[in-house]
């Protein structure tokens, strides 16, 4: 017998979280927020069930601010797997005025994604949520387990969490506890490339170097993507040729200057980078501990 690839002890790994959550959990369903960790978590439950379908659905909390084409990428990838696809909208906050230009970043995430979590999984009564966090991202996800348990709250507390010993994980819980469940922890930037090249896995074309409509703001190329996106004195807006290394809320998200037009140009630009993927995201800068507090509130 041939020894296991890196990538096939990670996917292995990977596809035994989800049918362990499959298996214990009362009400599971898996967080999809359209980028390519989400494309690899989502590729991995078609592949832990096949010939049949993971026997949840798929939950997207849309803060109505995503980028257009994650939104056509999103609908269409659910009508080609055939698969459930839960859409939930924060609509106390829509009604609030709540939005990334107006609240800032922080109370933003605060009310559109942690509010609007929070408000699926009760609605749904959900008691386990898969999440495509990867540890090598950001150093509070770095602390998280693979079985993140959750107060009736949604809290996280950090010095309070399971030991996994030898991939054993402890899935008992308390009436209204509940799970964030990360299958791939244990994977890297690189490894989650890697893998979308050799399964040949569909992701957002924003990953891809293309020309685009950008605004140079806070120290940040921020791709205008659509008028809601006002212009402030001296700003003007560039075509110039980006992609994205992460994908979030398009006002709070900077995109990198790139020629990486495909998959190999990707990865190749990626081993030779010595810059964080979080670097692009605004959220991260909100403060020294923001994500960790994010998640301790109940951020997934």
């Amino acid at each position: 017998m041939k020894p296991m690839t890196h990538l096939q002890r990670l996917e292995a790994e990977s596809i035994f979280i989800i049918r362990e959550v499959a298996a214990t959990a009362e009400n599971p369903v898996m967080l999809y927020s359209i980028g390519k960790d989400s494309a690899v978590m989502l590729h991995l439950a078609m592949k832990a069930f096949a010939p049949g379908k993971p026997p949840f659905p798929l939950l997207h909390v849309d803060t109505t601010w995503k980028f257009r084409e994650m939104i056509e990428f999103r609908d269409r990838r659910a009508k080609e797997l055939g698969l459930d696809l839960i859409v939930h909208i924060n609509e106390d906050g829509v009604r609030a005025g709540v939005n990334p230009f107006a609240s800032g970043s922080r109370l933003h995430t605060d009310v559109m994604k942690t509010e609007g979590l929070k408000q699926a999984l009760e609605k749904y009564r959900f008691d386990a949520a898969f999440g495509g966090a990867r540890r090598d991202e950001e150093k509070s996800r770095a602390k998280e387990r693979v079985f993140s348990l959750r107060s009736a709250e949604h809290r996280w507390e950090p010095k309070n969490q399971r030991p996994e010993p030898w991939r054993l994980f402890n899935t008992r819980k308390r009436q209204g506890e509940s799970f964030r469940v990360f299958p791939l922890s244990n994977w890297t930037e690189s490894d989650v490339w890697d893998y979308v090249a050799l399964e040949n896995i569909p992701v957002v074309p924003l990953y891809f170097a293309r020309k685009r409509p950008v605004v140079k703001r806070d120290g940040m190329l921020i791709m205008r993507d659509d008028e809601r996106m006002e212009l402030r004195p001296g700003e003007s807006v560039e075509e110039m040729e980006v992609r994205f290394r992460t994908l979030g809320c398009y006002p709070l998200t900077g995109a990198v200057r790139s020629q990486a037009r495909d998959l190999p140009g990707i990865i190749s630009e990626m081993r030779s980078s010595r810059s964080s993927e979080r670097e692009g995201r605004l959220i991260d800068r909100d403060g020294g501990a923001s994500m960790e507090e994010k998640k301790q509130e109940g951020y997934f």
